[in-house]
Formats: structure tokens, sequence, C-alpha cells
């Protein structure tokens, strides 16, 4: 018979994270302002694409247009429409997608890597002459419409937006959902007009990792994008000071479940404290061994999957915690919540939670980075923030040297109670009278997300 102890012998001990090699990244920037960066990776022969445009701007017909933009710019251009752009790109045996945020806009794509030229003709012809057909236009503005609407009737969203518009006030980080008034009204002049004034070289970072000569690489961008022109975008405005206050109840009656954030500051990826915040993050609610996981899912069976987060913006990062709970747990999950953030501020982690999050920080952000895909994005990222590639290296160092009075210290300065914002979506009538004994509360009634 095989005892626990044996089994538990059986188990291989975890081995030290070795360095990943440092990529080498070829580097060019077009006279137009272009900036390439390519990384000769042969093991597929793809080439993953990633091209950033910053795309910064201010109001909500900035946003909705932004929107409409991105979900419209493959729909047709001077010599092509939707239909033979689609088959032209699948024709390589690749991809071109876009999204944007408050920050960029990105074009995501790949080919076969000896289908590099074609694609990147496509791409310029897209970004040079995209002509947003009235009709397509018309009829994918419908369709984003009802996509915003149906996304603010979901709790999480509503969650989501309350908690930035309370972190974020006036901010074009205020908000991710553009209101469906506001995008109905959009005209497809005004995109045409956005994509002339903001889909600009200047600023805009082309990434592409795979199987590619760099310096063959660089010249094809180069021949295919060297004549893109355009005006470009607006410089971020500061991110205001967090004010904190009453939790904040957004209502909606009859709910079953309670939709708890809370969210505070967080400091940038290139501060010092950066990788003491990450560790702290981890071991609060970042992965499934978390002290938040291990209470209010595991210990009493408040919610399935709560988490927190740790999101990087240009102009300021945040922390952020999410659970969602039975409304008649809303008042102890809370609290539950409350107590292991205060833990984490006025308490040194143990040794064993230390390690375990920083051989699960290494070893993610290694695995995030291990495909072509991951290792494009990444890069692509790292630059936009202006951070180069040799924080792959850097930052993982640094993990391995944080120590348990580092973790406190950046925890007692972030993620204390008092220094967060609380939002909660859920039915006021049941859940107040419980979290107002936690503290101040103010209540939403309509239930919107914005008020």
């Amino acid at each position: 018979m095989t005892t626990t102890t044996q089994r538990a012998s059986l188990i291989p001990a975890v081995r030290p994270t070795v360095p990943a090699q440092l990529p080498t990244v070829v580097e060019r920037t077009l006279p137009n302002g272009l900036r390439v960066l390519v990384v000769a990776r042969s093991s597929v022969p793809l080439v993953e694409l990633r091209l950033r445009i910053p795309f910064t701007g201010l109001g909500a017909d900035y946003a909705a247009r932004t929107e409409l933009l991105a979900e419209t710019l493959f729909t047709g251009t001077a010599k092509r429409d939707r239909v033979q752009i689609a088959t032209a790109v699948q024709a390589l045996g690749g991809s071109l997608s876009t999204g944007v945020d408050a920050d960029r806009l990105a074009v995501v794509g790949s080919a076969l890597a000896t289908n590099l030229d074609p694609l990147l003709g496509i791409l310029a012809e897209v970004l040079t002459e995209a002509s947003y057909p009235d009709d397509e236009f018309g009829g994918e503005r419908d369709r984003v419409v009802e996509d915003a609407t149906m996304a603010l009737s979901q709790p999480g969203v509503i969650a989501r937006e309350a908690l930035l518009g309370r972190m974020f006030p006036g901010h074009p980080y205020g908000s991710v959902v553009a209101e469906p008034a506001v995008l109905a009204g959009v005209s497809v002049d005004a995109v045409r007009d956005l994509h002339a004034a903001r889909i600009s070289p200047r600023g805009a970072i082309l990434t592409l990792v795979g199987d590619v000569e760099p310096a063959a690489a660089l010249d094809a961008v180069e021949a295919a994008l060297g004549g893109w022109s355009g005006g470009e975008s607006e410089a971020m405005p500061p991110v205001p000071a967090l004010t904190t206050g009453p939790i904040l109840i957004v209502n909606r009656p009859g709910a079953v479940q309670t939709n708890i954030r809370l969210g505070g500051g967080a400091l940038d990826r290139r501060d010092p404290g950066y990788p003491a915040q990450r560790l702290a993050n981890t071991i609060f609610g970042g992965y499934f061994s978390s002290r938040l996981v291990d209470n209010i899912r595991e210990d009493k069976g408040y919610t399935y999957s709560p988490r927190s987060s740790v999101d990087n913006y240009l102009a300021g990062s945040r922390f952020t915690v999410a659970a969602d709970v039975a409304t008649d747990v809303t008042g102890p999950a809370l609290l539950e919540i409350l107590y292991e953030l205060g833990r984490m501020a006025v308490l040194a982690p143990s040794s064993e939670e230390l390690e375990a999050a920083r051989q699960y920080s290494v070893g993610t952000m290694a695995l995030g980075s291990a495909t072509a895909a991951g290792l494009a994005s990444t890069l692509s990222g790292l630059a936009g923030a202006g951070i180069g590639v040799e924080y792959l290296r850097d930052h993982p160092a640094a993990l391995t040297k944080v120590t348990a009075q580092e973790v406190l210290a950046v925890a007692a300065r972030l993620l204390a109670p008092t220094r967060l914002i609380a939002v909660l979506v859920g039915d006021a009538e049941k859940i107040t009278s419980a979290v107002a004994a936690l503290g101040p509360v103010t209540a939403v009634v309509d239930g919107s997300a914005g008020s």
C-alpha cells in the first residue's frame, strides 16, 4: 500500500527556471515615421504581423467613430470589395483583423512566410485606399449598435463600465463600450475623415515575427508601406487622481447575483516596484492558488472564479478585483475580499507563497512569448509602451530577487482597502444593508453603468 508521504515523494521538485535566449530584434524606422521590428523565428513556416497605430482621442463621439472604423476598415478599397479582400488574404494562408482601444488601433495578421510580400501589399492597400462603402458601413453600424446594446445589458459589463467611470472620470480610459445612441449617429463620412486624420505611420509600430530573413523583411515593408502617409494622434491626457468614496451600488432589481468590482491605481511596468506588485497581485488573486480563490471559492464556496489583475495602459496602470456572487452572500463575500486585501497590506507573504507566485509569474511570462504569435504580441505591446526587448530578460530576473518585505511594502501602498474604489451591481434592496455594515454606500437607482 502506498502512503500519502510515499506518493508525495514521487512528485519531482520544480526545476529552476532557465532564462530563455533573448530574441534578436532587427529594427528600422522608415522616412515616413513607421518603426519596424523583425524577429527571425524558423520553428514554423509562418510570419506573424502586428501593426500598432496610436489612436488617442477625446469624447464619446470619438470613441464611437474609432469603434466603427475598426469594424469597417476591411470592408472595401478602391480596388477590391470586402469579399475580394478576404479571399485574397485567405489565399495567402493568412488572416487580418482589427481591434481598437483608447490607446491604439491594432491590425493583427499572419500568413505563410513565403507570402509576406503580398500580405503587406494588401495591408498597404487597406491603409491607404480604404473606401468604407456606404452599403457595407450601414450594415456594420447597425450590427455594432446591436452588439453594444446587448453588451451594456450584461451585469459584468455594467460593473466594469461603472468602475472605470469612477476610476477615470472624463478620461478616455473611463469607458470601453461606446453608447449605442452615439454609435447610431456616426456617419460614414465621419469615419472616412477619421481615417484620413489618424491612420498614420507617424508613431506607428509594425512587428514581424516568423520564418523570415530580417533584412529582406525590412526591405519588403519599406517597399509596401514607404509611401503611406497621414495625420497623427493626439497625446493621451494624464489620468485623473484616484478619488475614493462610498461603495457604489448599481441597482438591478430582482438580480440573483451581485457583481463585485474593486479598483485602484497600479505601478507602471518601468517602475522599480513593478516586479513586487506583480507578485503581490498573483498571491492575492492572480492565479488559482491565490488567497482570494482559496478563501471565497475553495473554503466559503461564494463564487466560482474570483480574480485580480493589473492592467497596463500608456497613461496609467490599474489594479482590479472581480467576483460574482449570489445575492444572499454579497455582504460576507465583500467582507472576505476586504479581509484578504487588508491581510496583504499588513502581513508579508510566507516564503512558500512567494516562491510559488514567483515560479508561476516567471513561467507564464516565458510561455507568453514561446510562440511566434505570443512573441509578436508581446513585443508590439512593449514597444508601444516605450519598453525594449530586454524586458523579457530583465523582468524575470527582477522577479527572482523580490523579497517578502518588498511585496508587503507595495501591497500596503496599493492593495489596502482604503485605497480602492468599490462598485457592486445587484439588487440594492436586498444587499444594501449588509454592504452598509462595511462602509458608506450610495446607490444608482436606475441601474445604468454611467450614472
